[in-house]
């Protein structure tokens, strides 16, 4: 099947990275998760530099990413994410608490590919990773992923 590429999850809370992983665990999706704690660490993996100088190239499938995290806001990581040519067809949706329409219009107007806040019912939680990991870690087409390439 050759190496599936992973999905990013940029989240500074500890109980979210949990559910997300415990989610996306229970629908065995064969894509690796790769958590960043912050805005700047994600711009650190994304770009191979840092702590992550010496990590293997290659655009995650989908980055998943927190509005409201330390150091590097999400907008900003999106910003930056968004002024790199190698970056324009990543996948990113912002997975926030924040239900405000100034984020929402924001974040698409940067860039963000989805925008969806996260439920506070545990069931509905783990129910909306598990649509967002199948969607876009199986069934949506990116470029480098199709057949044949």
């Amino acid at each position: 099947m050759g190496n599936l590429r992973r999905i990013l999850l940029a989240e500074d809370s500890l109980n979210d990275i949990m559910l997300t992983r415990a989610a996306l665990e229970e629908i065995t999706l064969a894509n690796a998760l790769d958590v960043v704690r912050d805005g700047a660490e994600a711009l650190d993996y994304l770009f191979c530099q840092g702590a992550y100088a010496n990590r293997d190239t290659g655009t995650p499938i989908v980055m998943l990413l927190d509005l409201k995290m330390p150091k590097v806001d999400g907008m900003e990581v999106l910003r930056q994410i968004r002024a790199r040519s190698d970056f324009k067809t990543l996948p990113v949706v912002i997975l926030t608490s924040s239900r405000e329409e100034s984020d929402l219009v924001a974040g698409y107007s940067i860039g963000a590919n989805a925008y969806v806040v996260k439920p506070v019912d545990f069931g509905d939680f783990v129910a909306a990773i598990r649509q967002l990991g199948l969607f876009w870690g199986v069934t949506n087409e990116v470029p480098g992923t199709v057949l044949g390439k």
